[in-house]
């Protein structure tokens, strides 16, 4: 019989841990489909997580007696498995678990600040928008998401400790916990709209929701419906981990398609969609149109900057000048920053600490954090905050759409990823950001954008426009974003480009085609 520390020398040799490092999450494949990568989600690589966020979460507190972790995941076919594997893990280290089943990614870190439950510790198993085959890992303490080298720590501790999983004995419960986190989302709107028949702040209000299969279901039932909405024509709302209608993400073309198309032909007031597991949301108003990326950023800023002027909102790195100048008309400073939601969060959280007053961390993507709620990424937080408005707006006899009236947007937008074909891509990546920065100041049509963290970001004043070439935050490609407000502006600019990015054989050009 093989000896335990045979085996888990063996494993170690086979898994790569740091693979699954995701930026401040853990993904990976946790399904094996034809033609799909191996899985690496096993029940061994999931109880060692575990075991390892138990350790790093011991030493955190400071303490070696019991601690309390939390436990939820998104509709994923993979996932009540995956939160089985990490309660072993969590359990052979002295961990009380709890079982919230089907959860959203902002209520896990709620149940590490809300009075009566307060977790030393949280996880939730998704994917985010990816496929069906793939899962993940997002941890909490009540200080918020862990950070990049919490999560390289915790992965370094799966790959290389000693655990013993034999004879492992099982503490858990389970808690409806998702019906405490929208009770609390429901008594905000109250709170915020103050209508005469204040339990029902919502009622002439046709709203309805798509939640793509994912896990955003329960706000129609537990948040809409007992506000005195009316949900009916809301779709999509039954939990399937295979996504059979659309990828469950607010930036896909489909799904914001089908949002659109079913709040025209229900005649509803409002629309909202969300992601798999609720960290993201857009929303669409009556007529159909989108309120999304710089839409949506532009609005939020429009509600948040009153009697606050002077204040920051941080952005991601490919935001447009019309929203620059938005945020400014309204007293606010615009901040762009590097992609990734943890990004831009915590350079709101360093505004704030450095006596800057910084009200929201918001990216195109959707993810939307604000000061007055932990700086945590929610989606149902941010619809919540928009229902307040258009309750408000139509009771003063207004549209919510006015508040954007003065936003311009780029008559053109496009985004380019090109792939980069070397074994050594960051830095050949970097290589190309080095000689294009170089190339400007050669190129008399271009001039560099003075405040930018990340990439390379050029105005082209002959094209009224500009683009930002950057890295990929985790794959070999680099995304090209271009913004132009004449006819053919994109297509100008990127041949203006183009003789500057063949002389890289590395990179892959082939798809910069405007048509």
């Amino acid at each position: 019989m093989m000896k335990a520390t045979s085996i888990r020398d063996m494993h170690r040799r086979i898994m790569d841990y740091s693979k699954l490092q995701n930026g401040s999450d853990i993904r990976g494949t946790a399904i094996k489909i034809d033609g799909g990568k191996e899985v690496n989600l096993t029940r061994e690589s999931v109880r060692r997580i575990g075991a390892a966020f138990a350790e790093w979460l011991y030493l955190r507190i400071g303490t070696c007696g019991p601690i309390r972790v939390s436990i939820g995941r998104d509709p994923r076919l993979s996932g009540e498995d995956i939160a089985g594997w990490l309660t072993e893990g969590l359990c052979a280290m002295n961990v009380s678990v709890t079982d919230f089943g089907l959860a959203s990614t902002p209520a896990m870190f709620m149940s590490t600040v809300t009075p009566g439950y307060m977790f030393d510790g949280a996880v939730m198993v998704t994917a985010s928008h990816l496929p069906y085959e793939r899962n993940g890992l997002k941890f909490f303490t009540r200080g918020g998401g862990l950070e990049k080298s919490d999560i390289a720590s915790i992965l370094d501790t799966a790959q290389n400790a000693d655990f013993i999983f034999d004879n492992v004995k099982i503490i858990s419960e389970r808690v409806d916990f998702l019906s405490v986190y929208a009770e609390s989302t429901a008594n905000m709107i109250r709170r915020g709209v103050n209508a005469e028949d204040y339990m029902h702040p919502l009622k002439g209000l046709k709203t309805i929701v798509d939640a793509g299969n994912g896990a955003g279901g329960f706000f129609v039932e537990k948040v809409l419906k007992p506000l005195g909405a009316d949900t009916e024509g809301s779709i999509f709302l039954e939990p399937d981990g295979l996504f059979p209608n659309h990828a469950p993400n607010p930036e896909d073309a489909r799904a914001m398609a089908a949002i659109s198309d079913a709040v025209v032909k229900s005649g509803a007031d409002f629309g909202i969609i969300f992601d798999t597991d609720v960290d993201r949301a857009a929303a669409v108003t009556s007529d159909g149109r989108e309120i999304n990326r710089n839409r949506l950023i532009a609005l939020m800023s429009a509600i948040l900057l009153r009697g606050h002027e002077g204040s920051a909102i941080v952005t991601d790195s490919i935001t447009s000048t019309g929203l620059t100048e938005f945020i400014r008309s309204h007293g606010g400073v615009h901040r762009r920053f590097k992609r990734g939601y943890r990004n831009v969060i915590n350079e709101a959280v360093r505004l704030n600490n450095e006596g800057v007053e910084c009200l929201m961390a918001i990216e195109t993507s959707g993810h939307c954090a604000l000061k007055e709620n932990y700086f945590l990424d929610d989606g149902a937080y941010l619809i919540a905050k928009l229902l307040i408005e258009l309750a408000t707006a139509k009771r003063e006899g207004r549209r919510l759409e006015e508040l954007t009236a003065g936003l311009c947007e780029p008559l053109e937008a496009r985004e380019f990823r090109i792939p980069i074909s070397r074994t050594d891509y960051a830095e050949y990546g970097a290589s190309v950001l080095k000689a294009l920065d170089a190339y400007c100041g050669e190129h008399d049509g271009f001039s560099k954008e003075p405040e930018n963290f990340e990439g390379v970001r050029v105005n082209v004043p002959r094209f009224e426009g500009w683009f930002l070439l950057r890295m990929s935050l985790h794959d070999p490609l680099m995304p090209l974003n271009i913004e132009s407000d004449v006819p053919r502006g994109v297509e100008g600019i990127a041949g203006e480009l183009l003789p500057f990015l063949m002389r890289f054989d590395g990179l892959d050009i082939s798809g910069m085609t405007c048509s």
